[in-house]
């Protein structure tokens, strides 16, 4: 089974709406999309969507990246692990395009194997409830669309703050009011608040009932973390923090400074990467979450094959297709009452046209 033809195309697609986080306003994004076929016919796809601001990867970075990676021609797919390997120590500063090349040969392998990619990796759960995310705008309006997102049937919300605290807990405090007591809300400022706005927030986490607060302090001062009690640090969820194995290992042993990590396939450089890091999470008691960029349903699609796929999730963000104008995939998975539940077919199950 060697990897004989390979072809690489992007496509920018615009957002519903404009999409705002602490740091950033996003109004389209760029996917790229990979297909390798083998000596056999058997074939796979993959999807990147880099995150420059995280990662520093950009467009035209990842795009060369993807044609450079046509040097895996003529190995053989069946020899996974040693080309991840391969494209870890080639293009370490180059996580998206990784994702998508490695997405794409899990892809090519549960296809000739005829199984969905999830049970080639070891399916742990059948489907989990994903967030629907709510971006910075007014109170009225974000209100507005919480509940346009509930009368849909999510009934998992993730909170973007990092404005202001006060009006941060006035939101929340308006959510918590008006939306029916069963739905779960969790809150992430992407690194906008300093460690006293955080202390405030957690001094009201059991009163707004929220499930934790995700990447609240820049990257640079994720340290300044392990000045919190141990109970408050289990409450914390890392994203950007959290970019490699190395990282886990970092914030994630002997005195953690959270409870869960964020693993996106866009900042780890594939499902290689994120096995590694879910396995040290399981290892030292962190919970997992599974989250995404504004991307193409093919890598969330992935991403969802490998979470069920860990014992430990317990939650996804994988809600990056839905502010897309457009999407060249199809397939994958079906939402239902906010529940992400994967096709039965083989591989990712998904058609890229």
């Amino acid at each position: 089974m060697k990897l004989a033809s390979f072809r690489v195309f992007q496509e920018e697609i615009p957002l519903t709406q404009p999409f705002a986080i602490s740091y950033h306003t996003t109004e389209s994004t760029t996917l790229h999309f990979v297909e390798w076929q083998t000596d056999t016919g058997h074939y796979g796809w993959g999807s990147a969507s880099p995150g420059q601001r995280v990662t520093g990867e950009t467009d035209e970075a990842c795009n060369a990246a993807l044609q450079a990676m046509s040097a895996l021609q003529g190995e053989d797919v069946r020899h996974l692990p040693r080309l991840l390997r391969y494209l870890e120590t080639e293009f370490p500063k180059a996580p998206a395009a990784r994702a998508a090349v490695d997405m794409a040969l899990h892809d090519l392998l549960a296809r000739r194997l005829d199984v969905p990619l999830m049970d080639m990796l070891g399916r742990c759960h059948n489907s989990l409830p994903t967030s629907i995310t709510l971006g910075l705008r007014s109170i009225e309006e974000t209100l507005a669309e919480a509940k346009e997102k509930v009368g849909k049937g999510f009934s998992v919300l993730k909170v973007k703050l990092g404005q202001e605290l006060e009006f941060d807990l006035e939101l929340l405090q308006r959510l918590r009011a008006e939306l029916p007591q069963e739905i779960l809300l969790r809150v992430d400022p992407n690194q906008g608040y300093n460690l006293q706005a955080l202390q405030a927030l957690l001094a009201k986490l059991d009163e707004l009932r929220l499930e934790f607060v995700e990447q609240p302090m820049p990257v640079s001062e994720t340290e300044q973390l392990r000045s919190l009690p141990l109970e408050q640090r289990q409450q914390l969820v890392l994203d950007e923090s959290l970019q490699s194995p190395q990282d886990a290992l970092r914030y994630g042993f002997q005195d953690p400074l959270c409870g869960g990590f964020n693993i996106k396939l866009m900042k780890c450089g594939g499902l290689g990467p994120a096995r590694q890091i879910a396995n040290l999470a399981q290892q030292t008691g962190r919970t997992l979450m599974w989250g995404c960029n504004d991307e193409s349903r093919l890598s969330l699609t992935a991403a969802l094959h490998q979470a069920l796929a860990c014992p430990n999730t317990r939650y996804l963000d994988l809600d990056g297709d839905l502010d897309l104008v457009r999407d060249p995939a199809q397939g994958g998975y079906t939402i239902e009452k906010g529940a992400m539940i994967p096709l039965d077919q083989q591989g990712l199950g998904i058609t890229v046209s």
